[in-house]
């Protein structure tokens, strides 16, 4: 293994794209057969609406603390600072958590349970995929820092 490839992740995909092809999956089963989450469209979009402003929001200030402490969001370029602060004081990923928000809250606008369903593998992926990855290399890039971080932070909530 290259030292280029020891400092980064080896996450499996991008998550954006793995989140996006779930949407599409759910998306596309629901143009073949709808199935509405709820019959009041109006109630299930205003949800919808809401789950992804405070997502957006919440994403954001995950992007500032690490913009911040001059640290990429990008799991494919090397961390080189250890994000504890803001948004990750209460979830190691707190950007995945804003992800799935976007997603749950995309699903609502459409009022379909297909992409809700789709999300399920969406979210096992991201664990053993992505997630697990990074922890593995958090903790070999910050050692005691990561470990201490990983007994009083959560991992999602």
């Amino acid at each position: 293994m290259s030292d280029e490839k020891a400092s980064i992740p080896g996450i499996i995909a991008p998550p954006p794209l793995l989140y996006i092809g779930a949407f599409a999956v759910g998306g596309a089963v629901h143009a073949v057969s709808p199935q509405p989450i709820i019959t009041s469209d109006s109630a299930i979009r205003l949800f919808g609406a809401l789950l992804l402003v405070s997502s957006s929001i919440f994403a954001r200030w995950a992007f500032v603390t690490m913009q911040q402490l001059g640290t990429s969001a990008s799991p494919r370029r090397q961390s080189v600072a250890l994000s504890t602060s803001g948004p990750f004081a209460f979830s190691r990923n707190p950007i995945y958590l804003a992800m799935t928000g976007l997603y749950i809250g995309a699903a609502a606008l459409f009022n379909s349970w297909w992409p809700m369903l789709s999300l399920i593998p969406l979210l096992l992926l991201m664990h053993w995929g992505v997630v697990l990855r990074e922890e593995r290399y958090l903790l070999a890039q910050f050692g005691d820092a990561y470990a201490s971080y990983k007994t009083t932070v959560r991992r999602w909530l």
